[in-house]
């Protein structure tokens, strides 16, 4: 069986995309890989080749380094099985070297001991006196963080750590009170990442614990349970909008509050699928008091490609 893209391949790319340093962090932190000192680090093209024909795909290309000089190339590959011929990686290998005249080390993340183990093994190109030795990162070498300070220096790894350690509540617990604390541009994402990582029994440990703490959460059941209080929040203010005095005072109260904290959803939505939301339009969102109007939008801003989307 080919291995198909899954929310987990996809996860773990877009985490590193998010963040590129954290791929220098797994190599030169967790495995010992030197790699050059520089803060330059860019995306490169995944499709990359020498020639006209045949273009490579790997996963993800980082470069270190100027774009004029680059130091040193980073080809990122999730295996979840042992699919791919080892081979193709070194082809990869080649093509960048040849491509951008630096050093490559090839990276591939494995949720699964086994394949880990598969591809740590020396790989023969089938070109005489060129072996490569990718970088394998399986279940062992990814840190069970329960530190919460840990966590909140290492969101990305700790996210990690969520997938292949999380049957530990400590873990998990560590990941949710770094998410509470962190102020980062990329802390709304962390947590879908995780939970699209997961195995099942995992994501019901993570539920069950996330719904403890005062951070939202975007993943299908956080979107459910949010639907489901704006519905109620409807039901409960229309029920004491009848009543009269200090009990209607209150049933407006609520109303507003949920209508407030479902704008505040919708915008950290939109945030979180990486949109660039205009001042007029947050405006727009936030004065919005409409529970139905804010829970289609927040249905919506799940998948939203654009705001244009968000508003058809």
């Amino acid at each position: 069986m080919s291995d198909m893209p899954s929310p987990r391949h996809d996860a773990l790319i877009q985490l590193i995309s998010d963040r590129p340093q954290l791929a220098v962090e797994i190599l030169r932190d967790l495995m010992g890989v030197e790699l050059p000192a520089t803060p330059l680090i860019r995306l490169e093209d995944n499709s990359f080749n020498t020639r006209t024909s045949d273009d490579f795909a790997a996963d993800l290309v980082l470069v270190l380094g100027p774009p004029q000089s680059p130091a040193h190339a980073i080809i990122v590959e999730i295996q979840q099985d042992k699919s791919k011929d080892p081979r193709q990686l070194a082809r990869y290998a080649a093509a960048l070297w040849l491509l951008l005249g630096c050093d490559v080390t090839v990276l591939v993340i494995c949720p699964d001991r086994g394949t880990a183990a598969h591809y740590a093994q020396p790989i023969n190109s089938g070109l005489t006196g060129y072996r490569l030795q990718a970088q394998a990162l399986g279940p062992d070498g990814i840190p069970a963080i329960t530190d919460p300070h840990q966590a909140a220096a290492h969101p990305g790894l700790s996210a990690m750590a969520v997938m292949v350690h999380g049957r530990d509540r400590k873990v998990i617990e560590a990941f949710a009170m770094a998410l509470a604390e962190l102020h980062d541009e990329h802390a709304p994402k962390y947590y879908e990442y995780a939970y699209s990582m997961a195995s099942p029994d995992i994501r019901r440990l993570m539920e069950e614990i996330m719904t403890s703490t005062a951070w939202p959460v975007y993943s299908p059941f956080a979107r459910e349970h949010y639907g489901r209080g704006l519905e109620e929040g409807q039901t409960i203010g229309k029920a004491e909008g009848k009543a009269e005095g200090k009990a209607e005072g209150k049933a407006e109260g609520k109303a507003e509050g949920k209508a407030e904290e479902a704008a505040r959803l919708v915008l950290l939505l939109l945030e979180a699928r990486g949109l660039d939301v205009p001042d007029d339009t947050r405006t727009q969102i936030a004065a919005c008091t409409n529970l139905d109007q804010l829970e289609t939008w927040a249905t919506r801003a799940v998948t939203a490609e654009s705001l244009q989307d968000l508003f058809r």
